[in-house]
């Protein structure tokens, strides 16, 4: 399967406080990820597996990097589809679901502003399939520190190519403005299905 890179432009000029400049370099660093998940995914069609090992193999550190870029893939597009500039609030499901499992809409922001906080990577809001609650986890890479039985229903790319170049290392101001960018639209759908 070819992966190809989605066109997000459309954001451009319409975040509170994103800029152009800011939101063009997470659109190629985010194509980088499709252009290497290809890569890999070519590569891996024609490899001797027979020589894979744990030690060292180029099946093996192609097979140990496939989700990275996989996951860098996706979750990018989870994130730019999960941002909207336009008004819009979590359905009365999503939200009970919220206050079920963190009190108050307030305790969950709260939540994913620790989180967000606490990772170079991602926060990640899920609908955990076996205990059947609303979590914030924290992926310290693309693909390290997401629980089996996920449905992630938002992403939040805390890695500093998504803030730098309009918050410096002002990383808590950026997650403000994520918040307030929130395509509760996209979001309402993915928990919903």
């Amino acid at each position: 399967m070819q992966h190809i890179q989605k066109d997000f432009s459309h954001l451009k000029g319409k975040l509170a406080g994103f800029s152009d400049a800011q939101l063009d370099a997470h659109f190629t660093l985010y194509g980088g990820y499709v252009k290497k998940l290809n890569e890999i995914e070519e590569k891996l069609k024609g490899i001797d597996r027979a020589l894979a090992n744990y030690s060292y193999g180029e099946y093996s550190e192609l097979k140990r990097r496939e989700a990275v870029a996989f996951n860098g893939s996706y979750l990018h597009e989870m994130y730019f589809d999960n941002l909207s500039g336009e008004q819009s609030e979590p359905s009365a499901e999503l939200k009970a679901a919220i206050e079920a499992s963190f009190g108050s809409m307030e305790a969950w922001e709260a939540d994913l502003k620790a989180c967000g906080g606490s990772t170079p990577g991602w926060v990640i809001t899920t609908f955990n399939m076996i205990d059947k609650t609303v979590h914030n986890y924290i992926m310290f890479e693309h693909h390290i520190g997401l629980p089996v039985q996920q449905k992630i229903i938002m992403a939040m790319d805390c890695w500093e190519h998504a803030f730098m170049i309009d918050y410096g290392i002002k990383k808590a101001d950026y997650i403000t403005a994520f918040l307030k960018n929130i395509n509760w639209k996209v979001v309402n759908e993915r928990f919903a299905v």
